[in-house]
């Protein structure tokens, strides 16, 4: 249990070098509240806005099921124009992997989703091109074979959900499903999101809305509804991924990240938007992320709802996969929708009941339940990388020192 007074942030000011002299301007103003156990993961947000290495960006902590920690800071846009405020959100890309995770383990709580069932029998065509024996486990961890669409394939296919779910039931595995992860990139949520439609009726955007973000009051959704089109915070696209120059054109990774990666700006279009990509196009910021992830760390609910069972929650933990991802090329232990804490995680969660994610470009959610936390953190400059990056590590690292 942790608890403190919250206090209101201070600003954050630099020193600007000029021809004449050196003087100190106020580059960005960090807002809302904290507990001043989290002192240093505020610290953390602090020096990366005032560094520039963060345009804007936002932090959170939940304990116990509660935000005890709220706070942003920086530019929604580049022209730094406007500041973040307290109801920006932005595309946090594959953040929102762990909200599909989540949908699907509320339906495994009700029992109506076996994840040890092949995924035919909730999606018979998936049975095609020998996907028979292909689980719902092996979706949720990366493991199915399937870890993006044949070529060719463009951006602008995918976003059409129907359209593009169906090529993918038609394709054939790329490796024997089970025995390797490949990180499913940006078609785990076409693949989770049709299993949940298939046992619910709804889509995976509605069902997420009416089942998770509207009991638990927080502020995210899958695309993005023309209502909060102001208010979102334009991504900054990173340099591009640096594919090793001799990639094998066959290889699983060269496949996956050509079948296909989009340009982030396409994440600044209304037809992205619009589309469901429960891999990629969930629009948050910190404090909603939280408030939802906080679900895993207190045992099932949270904000006074319950949507977990300490059962369901469990099966999270199973790992399903434990070596060096096929497409990322870095180890990964992927339990049931998310990583794991293992000895050679590359971002320093090494050990302990936690399990996490992140997206392209930096934002990351951790939800430890050894200590009943859940800290998320969302901005709208990618830096290089898939998997973590200077801010990630950091905000790992420092809440590793609190709680230790």
């Amino acid at each position: 249990m942790v608890g403190s007074p919250y206090r209101t942030v201070s600003s954050t000011t630099r020193a600007v070098q000029t021809n004449e002299e050196t003087f100190v301007t106020k580059t960005t103003e960090v807002s809302g509240q904290r507990d001043e156990r989290f002192e240093a993961l505020v610290g953390v947000l602090e020096r990366q806005l005032a560094s520039d290495y963060d345009l804007g960006a936002s932090l959170a902590v939940a304990v116990d099921g509660e935000v005890v920690v709220d706070v942003w800071g920086g530019w929604s846009d580049e022209e730094r124009t406007t500041p973040w405020a307290a109801d920006t959100v932005t595309n946090v890309w594959s953040t929102t992997k762990t909200m599909t995770a989540l949908a699907a383990l509320v339906l495994v709580d009700r029992g109506l989703l076996d994840p040890d069932a092949t995924v035919a029998t909730y999606w018979p065509e998936f049975a095609a091109a020998g996907k028979a024996d292909v689980c719902v486990k092996h979706l949720l961890s990366h493991t199915s074979g399937v870890s993006a669409w044949d070529q060719p394939i463009t951006p602008e296919e995918v976003l059409d959900t129907e359209a593009a779910t169906a090529r993918l039931a038609s394709q054939a595995p790329w490796w024997e499903p089970g025995t390797a992860s490949g990180y499913h990139a940006l078609n785990q949520g076409h693949l989770v999101g049709e299993v949940i439609r298939r046992i619910d009726g709804r889509g995976l955007k509605q069902f997420f809305a009416e089942e998770i973000a509207q009991p638990l009051d927080a502020d995210f959704t899958i695309g993005s509804p023309p209502e909060n089109h102001s208010r979102i915070s334009n991504v900054i696209p990173p340099p591009p991924l640096p594919l090793p120059p001799d990639l094998d054109p066959e290889s699983v990774m060269f496949k996956t990240f050509t079948g296909p990666l989009p340009d982030a700006a396409i994440a600044h279009t209304d037809e992205w938007r619009a589309s469901t990509i429960g891999a990629a196009n969930g629009h948050g910021n910190a404090r909603s992320v939280a408030k939802i992830q906080a679900v895993i760390s207190n045992g099932g609910s949270a904000n006074g709802v319950k949507l977990l069972s300490p059962q369901t929650i469990d099966r999270i933990f199973e790992a399903q996969s434990d070596g060096v991802d096929q497409v990322l090329m870095v180890p990964a232990t992927f339990g049931l929708g998310y990583d794991l804490a293992a000895p050679s995680n590359v971002v320093g969660i090494t050990s302990g009941r936690k399990c996490y994610w992140g997206g392209w470009g930096g934002s990351i959610v951790l939800n430890d339940l050894d200590n009943r936390v859940t800290m998320s953190y969302m901005m709208n400059r990618m830096q290089a990388g898939l998997v973590g990056n200077e801010t990630s590590v950091a905000l790992i690292g420092e809440l590793s020192t609190i709680l230790s």
